[in-house]
């Protein structure tokens, strides 16, 4: 549903938030050069079939040993295999194949101003996701970044909003009204599965079907930003 369509559900959208989660991929970065770069490399390094552009879509978002076994033949060494190799890869094309989404920096200061926690929880793992962070400059206007656990025992999207969570309360955090902010129907799952509400941004790589389950879908970080901080946005 949109923001238009969400308005009539008042304090259910509008209310204050306690902490707001973001997903990094499609959410406050376009990295899906990087990562698509990256899989065709890793593919061709490996021996297999070079998927097309639109078929490595599928890639983005969701842990890739998990969609590797979902949408390959691969064993589960095969797939750790390919994550090892397709990580080399991304050293590179996390920084230099990637931006960030125009507006989430200036969003994310005025949270920060407002002082509203906000963190990642990001299906990358925490040390990449750091790096990424640092990189662009948005680290310190986080509180915590929440991610993927390098060996990969934290990997599925609700494992990582109730890690990030949990963290978050470690530090003092309010948790009890929190609001995850994503772009897939994994970000959906994931947050739903821990009880917080979702809302998907279009800007990002998920479909219109994806969105089902959420609280709201914004266009633009203007509306988002009304959302999160109730500020008044235009039609």
């Amino acid at each position: 549903m949109s923001i238009h369509e969400t308005a009539a559900m008042g304090s259910e959208v509008t209310r204050s938030w306690s902490c707001v989660l973001f997903d990094l991929d499609g959410t406050l970065t376009d990295s899906a050069p990087g990562i698509t770069s990256s899989l065709r490399r890793m593919f061709d390094a490996i021996g297999r079939p070079v998927h097309s552009e639109d078929e490595l879509m599928a890639y983005v978002g969701p842990p890739l040993v998990s969609t590797l076994r979902a949408r390959e033949d691969f064993t589960e060494a095969e797939a750790e295999h390919a994550l090892t190799v397709y990580r080399a890869f991304a050293e590179e094309s996390d920084l230099t194949d990637n931006a960030v989404f125009p507006g989430i920096a200036g969003l994310l200061a005025s949270l920060h101003a407002d002082g509203i926690p906000v963190a990642t929880a990001t299906s990358k793992p925490t040390s990449r996701a750091t790096r990424i962070l640092d990189h662009f400059g948005l680290s310190q206007y986080l509180t915590f970044i929440g991610g993927a656990a390098d060996d990969d025992s934290r990997a599925e999207k609700a494992e990582v909003i109730a890690y990030t969570l949990a963290e978050l309360e470690k530090l003092g955090v309010d948790t009890s009204r929190p609001v995850m902010v994503g772009d897939r129907f994994y970000d959906v799952e994931g947050a739903t599965a821990n009880d917080v509400p979702v809302i998907l941004v279009e800007w990002g790589y998920g479909s219109p079907a994806e969105a089902k389950g959420a609280m709201a879908v914004v266009h633009s970080v203007d509306q988002l930003r009304s959302l999160l901080l109730g500020q008044a946005v235009a039609a």
